[in-house]
């Protein structure tokens, strides 16, 4: 996919550029990119020479001076040169040196690390933080997170868009991941249904263009009827994939990972997402050459982004009641339990709430679902606005009257969230936001809250309807007066494969996809500008003229 714009990534990431420089971390880039990488280190190194022999002549001159003087600092001067010297030997194999990127980013360099710096703990000569067990805890940078196996894989759910465009690379892969890599093969019921697949059905009965497209797709087909007896198949709210799969492939946009993760509401196998949608903010593979792409993931050559997801449970008017009358061998949790256990799902029953009586196959036994990019409520067809309490472990917070709110991940705040006037949040800080929809107030903003916390919403008691709540655009629900819904982070996120690293997959998307702060470049002061900023109008008519007789 090409950027529509005239700004270089190269010139849009050179930041990172010159950190990967810094830390000789390796570009594995496009072509394309890896020669604008090449032709940055060229440029750069070539003023960064002339800049020291600059330096170094100053120096002497300053040395010469200070000789001629006689004065006491002959001794530093020389070891000005000295050091130079030195500097310039050590740093031909480099790109920065420390003193280089304190000047151009105005503080200390930054490390590799993602996570933010570890807080002093002793505040003053009196002062400092308490220490408790909760304390000890441990969080993995994020800049690190790699893919390894410690045992190779053997199944892969392959995940096709339903798009005729995607048959042909959709058959090529699983051809090659049976033939080639001899895994096991699972695929979508449907797809064995699609009838571009299958030649056992009349074409009669079709339209002219359906003929035509079938016939067109004769050879992907009888590719696919070869192997199709090898393929294993799931069909949606059946059957159960947990600890079944070993690795996912997505063949299609965003939606296709949304999908993965509806698919897996506990433990998520690694994902690697080719685009082949509209936007593919979340797809950054291409399809060109997935046979050395996937063999390097298969190798545990790839970075990941830990995705986080929300995990949101229902709580019905009269609920805590039916729990507290459970049975002791119950699997519901008894609500001293579930906010013991604030982070345990399951995933082995129906949920059935209120008058609506619907079976989600992804909800648990405890109402709980797990979403990737958001959960929004919203007034649906009423005409009246939403009144919505929001609270936050326990402490009422605000209400939101206007059409609705919106609760996301990081991941998801790229989506929905972005176009309600959001932040856009990188996946790997440990956030929930929550936005709201068309608020009835000037002064309500997006807010940023931590991961931790647990957000309860509900339908205010003088609201003068219901609302409506969905989880990732699905599973539409009605929210009553005394229901709630509580949302926090799980500890399920979507281990998401990496096409570059995190910061390079992130910015290349929001340069690509979204355009991010695209614009054409401001034009450097010229004659015609200096004549304009001038404000005589005699000069501007003689410029006129001129104009004229050029012609």
């Amino acid at each position: 996919m090409t950027c529509l714009s005239d700004i270089d990534l190269a010139t849009l990431h050179q930041h990172r550029l010159e950190e990967r420089f810094s830390y000789k971390l390796a570009w594995s880039g496009t072509a394309h990119q890896q020669t604008q990488y090449n032709d940055l280190l060229v440029r750069h190194n070539a003023s960064l020479k002339r800049q020291r022999i600059i330096q170094h002549k100053a120096n002497q001159a300053t040395s010469t001076k200070q000789r001629e003087q006689g004065e006491a600092t002959t001794n530093t001067a020389s070891n000005q040169d000295s050091q130079l010297t030195k500097s310039e030997d050590e740093h031909d194999d480099g790109y920065f040196d420390s003193s280089t990127r304190r000047r151009r980013s105005g503080t200390w360099p930054r490390t590799r690390s993602l996570n933010a710096p570890s807080p002093f703990q002793q505040f003053g000569p009196c002062g400092r933080i308490m220490k408790n067990s909760a304390m000890v805890m441990q969080i993995q940078d994020p800049a690190s997170q790699r893919l390894t196996w410690y045992k190779p894989p053997l199944t892969v759910l392959v995940i096709k868009k339903k798009d005729s465009q995607v048959l042909l690379p959709f058959v090529q892969l699983v051809e090659w991941l049976v033939q080639e890599k001899h895994m096991v093969v699972w695929v979508e019921s449907a797809v064995l249904e699609d009838k571009l697949l299958r030649d056992d059905f009349k074409l009669e009965n079709e339209s002219a263009k359906f003929r035509q497209v079938h016939g067109d797709y004769c050879g992907v087909r009888e590719r696919f009827l070869a192997l199709r007896e090898k393929l294993v198949t799931f069909k949606d709210g059946r059957d159960d994939l947990t600890d079944r799969i070993d690795f996912i492939v997505c063949l299609g946009g965003d939606g296709t990972l949304l999908y993965a993760s509806q698919l897996f509401q506990q433990s998520v196998p690694p994902v690697m997402a080719f685009y082949l949608g509209s936007l593919g903010f979340l797809t950054p593979f291409q399809c060109d050459n997935f046979q050395e792409q996937v063999t390097n993931v298969l190798e545990g050559h790839a970075a990941l982004t830990l995705r986080s997801r929300l995990r949101c449970s229902i709580h019905r008017k009269g609920e805590r009641r039916k729990e507290s009358l459970q049975p002791a061998g119950s699997n519901l949790l008894k609500p001293s339990q579930h906010r013991h256990l604030n982070y345990v799902e399951l995933n082995n029953g129906s949920f059935t709430g209120g008058n609506n009586n619907y079976c989600n196959p992804h909800m648990s036994s405890n109402n709980s679902i797990l979403v990737l990019n958001e959960v929004v409520i919203n007034r649906g067809p009423s005409p009246y606005l939403s009144n919505i309490d929001i609270f936050l472990d326990g402490k009422y917070i605000t209400s939101v009257q206007g059409d609705g709110l919106i609760v996301s991940t990081p991941t998801g705040s790229t989506a929905y969230a972005a176009a309600a006037g959001a932040s856009m949040i990188h996946p790997s800080v440990p956030a929930i936001l929550v936005t709201p929809i068309c608020p009835h107030s000037l002064s309500f903003r997006p807010i940023v809250v931590p991961a931790g916390v647990e957000l309860r919403i509900s339908i205010s008691p003088d609201s003068r309807n219901t609302s409506r709540v969905s989880f990732d655009g699905r599973n539409d629900q009605e929210l009553n007066h005394g229901d709630s819904l509580r949302v926090t982070t799980s500890i399920y996120p979507v281990p998401s494969i990496c096409s570059q690293d995190q910061i390079s997959d992130w910015f290349d998307s929001l340069a690509e996809g979204l355009h991010w702060n695209v614009r054409k470049r401001q034009k450097c002061l010229d004659e015609l500008s200096d004549l304009t900023a001038s404000g005589s109008e005699d000069t501007l008519d003689e410029f006129d003229n001129l104009k004229i007789y050029d012609v």
